[in-house]
């Protein structure tokens, strides 16, 4: 069984969402993983209802290093963010669980 959430998402912008919205968490998730298993997946390990998933998907860029040697060309990753509803009066305590 693949992991679909990889860790939750503690960025500047987050953390204002969250405060602003107190129900509102953000998640780096698996790329192929979909709504409805995100969904389950935060119902599963956090036992709370959720109202709603919002998905980012973020291409990777490409990245250009000149060294002695030469021009390397590469990609960075790609990668998928997960911003979750909850149900109103509902709260994950995501440094608890760290």
């Amino acid at each position: 069984m693949k992991s679909i959430l990889i860790r939750p998402l503690i960025t500047e912008k987050m953390t204002n969402l969250t405060e602003k919205h107190p129900n509102k968490f953000g998640f780096v998730v698996d790329i192929d993983a979909n709504k409805i298993e995100i969904a389950k997946a935060i119902k599963e390990k956090f036992s709370v209802d959720v109202v709603s998933v919002n998905t980012i998907r973020h291409k990777g860029k490409t990245k250009t290093q000149l060294t002695k040697r030469g021009r390397f060309t590469g990609r960075t990753a790609k990668s998928k963010k997960a911003i979750v509803t909850l149900k109103e009066g509902q709260t994950i305590d995501i440094f608890g669980q760290a």
